[in-house]
């Protein structure tokens, strides 16, 4: 099995191009914004309407999208139903790793999100960017040792900002 190539642009460039409606979460959005912790995956939240679900599933399907972490071959047909029954996905593309979270930890999904996320143009595109904040309270919901020790880097990130204005 070859693992494919991190291309977190393609991954925008296929979702600007589709219209879905979704907030950058997770380590990336957190690099994004100037957190100097590395990932290899790209993390959103998406808008749960029927139609953004559908444009969704339609990009997955075009991005190659398999679930991520099965071995066995599992039957799972990436279309607006299966995304509307589940809450998180965690996924293998052609472009790299996307985790698909409806209502992150701490939140309330992604009206809740897109209400102080930041719009950053990433090669030509408007992107939305879940907030330092946003990031820091989804962290310390989820509570994991490594969400913890990213919520002091992201901390660190918050002070340096605060003293750059």
């Amino acid at each position: 099995m070859t693992l494919a190539t991190f291309d977190p642009l393609r991954i925008f460039q296929a979702l600007d191009a589709a219209g879905v409606r979704y907030v950058v979460i997770g380590a990336f959005a957190g690099r994004i914004l100037g957190s100097p912790t590395l990932t290899r995956d790209l993390g959103i939240c998406h808008a749960r309407d029927r139609v953004n679900l559908g444009t969704l599933a339609s990009v997955l399907q075009e991005l190659g999208a398999r679930l991520r972490g099965v071995t066995d071959a599992v039957p799972f047909r990436i279309d607006a139903h299966a995304l509307a029954a589940g809450d998180t996905f965690t996924f293998s593309t052609d472009a790299g790793d996307l985790d698909i979270v409806a209502t992150p930890a701490g939140t309330a999904g992604y009206e809740d999100l897109s209400r102080t996320a930041t719009t950053i143009d990433l090669e030509g595109l408007r992107v939305l960017v879940a907030s330092i904040d946003d990031l820091m309270r989804m962290k310390r919901a989820a509570g994991r040792p490594k969400d913890l020790i990213e919520l002091e880097v992201l901390g660190a990130l918050r002070e340096e900002l605060d003293r750059q204005t």
